[in-house]
């Protein structure tokens, strides 16, 4: 088989999709498939990732929004771009504008959208929970829901990682939906990475003692991710024990974190880790990731630190939440600064008490192997009676 995926949200500083997608372009090999990724970039390039693996980067526009991202800016471009690779099956990785040009695509190749992202609930439902009810909200944004309905319509499959997602989708009017959740990077993230003088130092970089609880945030530093009501709610939490959070990742809401954090000595930023294997060795060395984005389809970070060993204190809602509730985790109410100050409290007492803390007992997440695995069996039965059609 060879697999398209037009792919809107890969960037060279892009984060939990570069991840899946870099995965992707392995596991296809493995498999034996050819997978070609069409991305927005700087300029017109092909760059190889092995056999059967290959990066095409089309000349795109800067997203404004978001400086580290592109969006495809000449439709003529891509669509011929699709008509040389001459693909068995096409996947559009956005539900935007880039999924919309991928429907109108006149190639006669069945076609799949992956749902990275969940604008609903990173943006709508962010906005306005605090003023009107879900029903009222989903009224003010139903020209999105007819947007995925049209998608519906159209594609042959929607992938959703998460049950919750999946669940919103359906009770929506969408009748393609199926769940696939994803997984974590094999062999990169594990608990005996976990390094006590690395742990003793980002306490005392938090200028707290070696007996205190390390929280860790990962991700991009952007609104939807909650970063300054996680640091409310750690300062108050640090009224009743002795917390530190470290929080690792960039992006352009770096300067209203830091004014949050404000004097606060107990919550750091990390210098930015690019490299996995230290990714992985910070995040085994803290005591619990805490989570504050209800908007997460899947939710990498929340799988990687349950392979790490990491305790998760998360929303009630998104792919985080439903990582938690698979691991027994800490579960606050989405969008409230006290339900997680509360949360993370109760883990400290945990912790302290020796009712939770390093080395529980955490279920091994599924990898990302076993998700393509799945992925690309469900679209070699969709390419058969395709074939056979034409």
């Amino acid at each position: 088989m060879k697999l398209v995926d037009v792919c809107a949200f890969y960037a060279p500083k892009g984060g939990g999709v570069r991840t899946y997608i870099d995965r992707k372009l392995k596991a296809g090999a493995a498999l034996g498939h050819e997978v070609v990724v069409i991305a927005p970039g700087v300029r017109d390039e092909v760059e190889e990732r092995g056999p059967g693996a290959r990066i095409v980067w089309l000349k795109s526009t800067v997203f404004p929004l978001d400086f580290n991202y592109r969006y495809f800016s000449d439709v003529p471009a891509l669509y011929a771009a699709l008509d040389r690779e001459q693909p068995d099956f096409v996947e559009a990785s956005s539900p935007w504008r880039s999924a919309s040009i991928i429907a109108e695509w006149p190639g006669k190749a069945p076609r799949a959208l992956i749902m990275h992202a969940d604008p609903l609930s990173a943006y709508a439902y962010r906005w306005f929970d605090p003023l009107a009810t879900r029903d009222t909200i989903n009224g003010l944004f139903d020209r999105y829901w007819r947007h995925l309905l049209r998608l519906d319509s159209v594609y042959d499959m929607i992938v959703s990682a998460s049950p919750s997602l999946t669940e919103r989708l359906t009770a929506g009017g969408l009748k393609r939906v199926v769940t696939n959740p994803m997984g974590v990077d094999p062999g990169v993230f594990a608990p005996h990475l976990r390094d006590a003088d690395l742990r003793k130092g980002l306490l005392e970089l938090c200028e707290l003692p070696e007996t205190a609880t390390l929280l860790i945030g990962v991700g991009r530093f952007s609104p939807e991710k909650r970063w300054p009501m996680l640091i409310d709610a750690v300062t108050v939490a640090g009224h009743r024990h002795e917390v530190g959070l470290v929080l690792v990742g960039q992006g352009r809401d770096l300067k209203n974190i830091e004014r949050r954090i404000g004097g606060n000595p107990h919550v750091r930023i990390l210098a930015p880790i690019n490299g996995r294997a230290e990714l992985a060795r910070v995040m085994a060395s803290a005591d619990a990731l805490l989570h504050g984005c209800e908007a997460e389809t899947f939710c990498m970070v929340a799988a990687e630190a349950r392979a790490s060993g990491l305790p998760l204190i998360t929303p009630d809602e998104g792919g985080a939440a439903d990582q938690a509730r698979a691991s027994g985790g800490w579960i606050y109410r989405s969008g409230d600064p006290a339900a997680a100050a509360d949360a993370i409290a109760q883990y400290c007492l945990g912790r302290e008490t020796g009712v939770a803390g390093p080395g529980t007992d955490v279920p091994d997440p599924r990898t990302m192997d076993d998700h393509f695995r799945e992925l690309f069996a469900m679209y070699e039965a969709l390419i058969a009676p395709s074939a056979q059609a034409a």
